[in-house]
């Protein structure tokens, strides 16, 4: 897929004609493979696809098949691309340039589309599962050798990088329908720098990769950590700083090219976590300083002007319209609640 605004499309088949159509477009969003199951005549496969230019994201759900791409194969198209998939549910085989390897649930690997392939999705009485980030060879900024050194080897998870990486491909496809196709073209470029770094720990050290890859893959690494603590009152530029080793003027100079300062960032994500709070019917008991407290607000009066200065309204206001909107009483909030504007001080 290509384009130059990120898009989504689903794919589902089911029985005998169905699998006609799944090898297909297995052809399309992938590479063209020649493929073989046993369900043939059962066989159920879904497939979501996001396009986030230069790179894709695929999820993929279906009966237990077998995959090969030969020399014929790669004569007839090569699309010259790289395949970082990970397997959320039962094993995959996989061998690719001389390597061999048994794959499970939370491990990932890479293979390319220029060398033969054999792909084995095994049967353990449930459907087979994979996130797929395509990459371009052009486009990864890790020399090629480097890369193909780790084809068809299980790759190590238990690193930062390879958590981020994880999280990313994971949380993605959950969220990409709630996303602005603005914010889906930066997640693409911090998909490829996350890839990027990943790899290059893998195969040696991130030496390889280029300075801006580096910085981008620390920034993402400071917006994890930053989102996992917001209810800590202590986070601030300080405790960011130390956590990653590096000094807080370091810190200031990676965000002075980023749309936001550190100390804005987190107030964004706090105010952005208590709005939903107040917009949840669920949690419609807690008071509005409690929700406050919750997100890292120490006074109930600084949060409310916070508030009011990035949505226009005070909190409790935004409240009421919000339950009542959920609730279906009232068509007026919801214009109200969509145009309410969002400024951030740096």
């Amino acid at each position: 897929m290509t384009g130059t605004e990120p898009r989504t499309q689903t794919v589902s088949v089911r029985a005998r004609d169905g699998f006609e159509s799944w090898a297909g477009m297995v052809g399309d969003l992938v590479m063209p493979v020649s493929i073989t199951s046993p369900h043939v005549e059962r066989f159920r496969g879904t497939a979501t696809a996001l396009d986030l230019n230069p790179i894709d994201l695929s999820g993929f759900a279906f009966s237990p098949m077998s995959a090969r791409r030969g020399a014929g194969n790669i004569r007839r198209a090569d699309p010259e691309n790289y395949f970082l998939f990970l397997v959320h549910g039962s094993p995959v085989g996989l061998e690719q340039n001389r390597s061999n390897t048994l794959l499970r649930a939370g491990d990932m690997a890479l293979f390319d589309s220029s060398h033969p392939l054999s792909c084995e999705f095994l049967d353990e009485g449930r459907l087979s599962r994979v996130s797929m980030l395509r990459v371009p060879r052009s486009a990864l900024p890790l020399p090629q050798d480097h890369a193909n050194r780790l084809l068809g080897t299980r790759l190590a998870t238990g690193t930062v990088s390879g958590a981020l990486l994880a999280s990313y491909l994971t949380g993605l496809r959950t969220h990409a329908e709630r996303s602005a196709p603005a914010e889906l073209s930066r997640l693409g470029s911090v998909g490829l720098d996350l890839c990027a770094a990943y790899l290059a720990m893998q195969s040696g050290g991130p030496g390889a990769l280029p300075a801006e890859t580096r910085r981008q893959v620390l920034l993402a690494r400071i917006r994890a950590f930053v989102d996992h603590n917001l209810p800590d009152l202590r986070l601030g530029p300080d405790t960011i700083a130390a956590h990653h080793h590096i000094s807080v003027r370091l810190l200031h100079s990676l965000f002075r090219e980023e749309p936001e300062t550190v100390a804005a960032t987190i107030r964004r994500l706090r105010l952005e976590r208590s709005r939903a709070d107040l917009a949840d019917p669920r949690l419609g008991h807690s008071r509005i300083g409690e929700i406050a407290a919750r997100w890292g607000f120490r006074h109930p009066a600084d949060f409310s002007r916070a508030f009011r200065r990035a949505y226009g309204m005070p909190p409790s206001d935004y409240r009421r319209l919000a339950l009542l909107r959920g609730a279906g009483q009232t068509e007026g909030p919801a214009s109200t609640l969509a145009d309410a504007g969002c400024e951030w001080a740096r």
